[in-house]
């Protein structure tokens, strides 16, 4: 807790920047962001935690209707002032209960693997690739691509596309660089009217808190071109998906050196990995039909998890717990130069705290128990039968949210990491999500059996 003198420096700061109003947004089960609006003369109270909510109001949260209010405790030191509404202040936050870390709160839970990390020597370093789509809503609620004129089968790094969108993609492109978070590429991706936002890697709490605001922003800035930016990770069947692939490595505490390059050390695969950041690959495998409900935590999710369904090609989506080298058919690849590996099931649907507690954590496991991964697969993985893959030891990945989600309850870890409460709060909320979807006669249904029998 920062101390009175500093706080009143950090309300007249904001003052001087024209703040007029502060917000302290924590996230629900979803990844969705919530919180109270404050009016700056509150300030010193708003840091001190004042904000009272009523958690059986929210999903995920643990509370019932007679339970004490949670609290929103702001991270002042992660604040950001709206670009399109600047007298507003947006910090991330994290609940509280009674003045103690609420546990049943996704980024708590995060932070508590990250200080399980600091305590071994390690930063956690994460890049998320931003994927999104801008469309507009038919009348019937139906998602359309708004541009006629992007309707390749591969429009992929299509630059006329690019450019039809320029307005929007640069105003967005813009706004990152001036937050500070380095944009180093953005382009027109695989699916009509897709695009992709890749800045710099950060430490992971500051990641997640980025890739949460990354989904506000992008909706707000669609929004104004009369559009909807979906994170909706399969909008269309014939095309790919978005995902939110995580890019992660190990950093010394101390000196900030990359402890996942394989330097002059031995280097068992030829990669381009350290002995260390093998291991951390083998933990993401040991768990990682458990990680799948994490990463992919819908029941669109596994629309994309496939290898090509309507598509007219595959559809770069990892279906196997796997890794290898640049082969974008493992679910944990590492690329070219290698320190780092690239997890490809996380989609844009996933609460980032949550993924990346239990993806760290899975790591952090295998390099406890010194796991090694086994041989990388090379081969284009979708071109293989089951047996084969049975053969080659490649597990599949989950096919439905209701399989992930048993898996997530099967394995002991994720407990261990989250807690029985929050482990328990997401399976209720991902179950009842599920039996919904089964629940629900679908057009599909219809079509196919109405006239059938």
């Amino acid at each position: 807790m920062k101390s009175d003198a500093e706080l009143s420096a950090i309300k007249e700061d904001l003052l001087a920047k024209g703040v007029n109003y502060c917000i302290g947004a924590y996230v629900d089960i979803h990844g969705v962001p919530k919180g109270k609006i404050v009016p700056i003369a509150h300030f010193e109270d708003f840091a001190r935690g004042s904000e009272l909510y009523t958690g059986y109001a929210l999903d995920g949260l643990g509370q019932s209707p007679n339970d004490d209010e949670i609290a929103s405790l702001p991270d002042l030191d992660h604040g950001v002032q709206l670009p399109w509404q600047p007298e507003v202040m947006w910090y991330p936050a994290d609940n509280t209960f009674h003045g103690d870390p609420y546990p049943i709160n996704t980024r708590v839970a995060f932070k508590k693997v990250l200080a399980q990390a600091a305590e071994m020597g390690f930063t956690f370093n994460l890049g998320i690739e931003c994927e999104v789509y801008f469309v507009k809503l038919g009348e019937r609620g139906d998602l359309l691509v708004p541009n006629p004129d992007d309707d390749l089968m591969k429009s992929c790094y299509d630059l006329k596309r690019f450019f039809d969108a320029f307005g929007l993609v640069d105003r967005l492109a813009k706004t990152i660089n001036a937050l500070g978070w380095d944009l180093y590429s953005f382009d027109h991706e695989d699916g009509n009217s897709q695009f992709e936002f890749d800045f710099k890697y950060a430490d992971g709490l500051t990641m997640a808190d980025r890739y949460i605001f990354f989904r506000l922003m992008a909706k707000k800035y669609a929004a104004d071109q009369g559009l909807l930016a979906t994170f909706m990770p399969k909008p269309f069947a014939d095309k790919t998906g978005n995902g939110a692939h995580f890019n992660m490595s190990l950093a010394d505490v101390k000196t900030g050196a990359n402890l996942f390059q394989a330097g002059d050390g031995p280097d068992k695969y030829g990669l381009g990995l350290s002995t260390l950041g093998y291991s951390f690959i083998a933990g993401i495998l040991k768990h990682g039909r458990a990680l799948c409900a994490a990463f992919a935590p819908t029941v669109n999710s596994y629309k994309r998890l496939i290898r090509r369904g309507a598509m007219g090609y595959y559809s770069w989506a990892p279906v196997f717990n796997s890794f290898g080298t640049n082969n974008r058919t493992n679910s944990v690849r590492v690329p070219m130069g290698g320190g780092r590996c690239e997890s490809r099931n996380a989609d844009s649907s996933c609460n980032p705290y949550l993924a990346g507690a239990l993806a760290l954590a899975a790591g952090l496991e295998g390099i406890r128990e010194g796991l090694d991964p086994g041989a990388p697969q090379t081969d284009n993985l979708y071109e293989f039968t089951d047996e084969q893959l049975a053969t080659k030891g490649v597990q599949p990945l989950p096919k439905t949210l209701a399989e992930a989600v048993h898996a997530f309850e099967d394995d002991p870890f994720t407990e261990r990491v989250l807690g029985a409460e929050l482990k328990q709060e997401f399976i209720t909320y991902k179950r009842a999500e599920w039996e919904e979807y089964h629940q629900t006669i679908s057009a599909w249904e219809i079509q196919k059996y109405a006239r059938q029998f």
